[in-house]
């Protein structure tokens, strides 16, 4: 499975099977996250069986079951859509390992011990990872016109990044970005409402936008 068609297969998954990710899965994930934490200065880090974060009573937003591993999406303060963009990139690589996945924002408890944290670090969120008891559905898709700017006919890489783009997943669906096409430079716009969470979903959809799109087509603007 390549990333674009992890995309297309990857939905949101809350309710997860009482079984251990195996271990090669494992391994790739704890290699993919030194190198992206290497690479980004981030401080991604792999819970593996700790049931306390997603214990009923925690409970804000959603309904979650089984979760009992997970992504801490930590890192620097201001450090939000480096997490969006990197932590979509481990989300992409869970599907490809046939794991299910969930972004988690409010509906889940920090539990001591579980994570590490340096000195001017905070957790932004976190990823729900397992085996799904199903594989989720598919969000509802807007037309395609409503997500961008540009003059004239759109390049076939524009048009293929932004039917990647609108995949992504982003704070209780909103969807709302637009992408503005001048020559080959691409700018983003976001106008989302749900507060803490704007710059981390630009990540996610900037994400998606490169894989589908190619990243040597386009400069970000």
């Amino acid at each position: 499975m390549t990333e674009l068609e992890a995309i297309k297969a990857r939905h949101a998954v809350r309710k997860y099977l009482d079984k251990t990710i195996e271990a090669s899965a494992v391994q790739t994930l704890k290699t993919e996250i030194d190198k992206l934490n290497a690479e980004s200065g981030l401080h991604i880090q792999l819970v593996l069986d700790e049931p306390k974060a997603f214990a009923r009573g925690v409970l804000k937003y959603g309904a979650f079951s089984g979760v009992r591993n997970y992504l801490v999406m930590a890192g620097p303060k201001g450090a939000d859509e480096k997490i969006g963009y990197y932590g979509e990139k481990l989300v992409l690589l869970a599907q490809i390992l046939g794991l299910n996945s969930c972004w988690v924002g409010l509906t889940f408890k920090k539990i001591q011990g579980a994570f590490s944290l340096a000195d001017g670090e905070e957790v932004f969120c976190v990823i729900a990872l397992g085996y799904g008891q199903d594989q989720g559905k598919q969000h509802p898709l807007k037309p395609l016109e409503k997500f961008y700017e540009a003059d004239g006919v759109l390049p076939d890489w524009f048009k293929a990044g932004l039917e990647a783009a609108l995949l992504a997943p982003t704070a209780v669906n909103q969807q709302k970005f637009k992408f503005i096409l001048k020559g080959n430079q691409v700018e983003t716009k976001t106008s989302f409402s749900m507060v803490g969470y704007t710059q981390i979903d630009l990540g996610i959809i900037k994400y998606h936008f490169e894989v589908g799109a190619g990243p040597e087509n386009f400069s970000w603007k």
